[in-house]
């Protein structure tokens, strides 16, 4: 997906593979296994490099499309936090672990609610 979005963006402001990596700064091999998915997981620095000589967002880059500007707001700083956990080589086990951590915080939550309503009913 990252891949498609990247040779979409590049191709829209008409630069080939070897100047959109010139540009950018990165070897043309690292572009092209990038645009062809062979690169699933490229770091955020060559995203980053990427956006910027293709003049688009990261989120851009990232395919997050909001749906309106709150949805932007989130959707960006979403993206932002899961480039940084990618960024400090979080595994998608550790983020399976935090998601079960957050839905365990939720449930209790929303079970504590329950207990003080069925209280001040009595």
């Amino acid at each position: 997906m990252i891949g498609h979005n990247i040779q979409l963006f590049r191709r829209k402001k008409g630069l080939t593979l070897t100047e959109l990596a010139e540009r950018a700064n990165i070897s043309k091999s690292n572009l092209s296994n990038i645009e062809r998915n062979i690169n699933q997981n490229p770091s955020i620095k060559v995203l980053e490099k990427l956006a910027s000589v293709l003049d688009e967002q990261l989120i851009s880059i990232l395919g997050i499309q909001p749906s309106n500007q709150l949805n932007s707001i989130v959707d960006e700083d979403l993206a932002e936090f899961i480039l940084k956990l990618k960024k400090q080589g979080i595994t998608k086990v550790q983020l399976e672990e935090y998601k079960k951590v957050i839905e365990f915080i939720e449930w209790q939550h929303h079970g504590c609610k329950t207990i003080e309503r069925k209280i001040d009913s009595h």
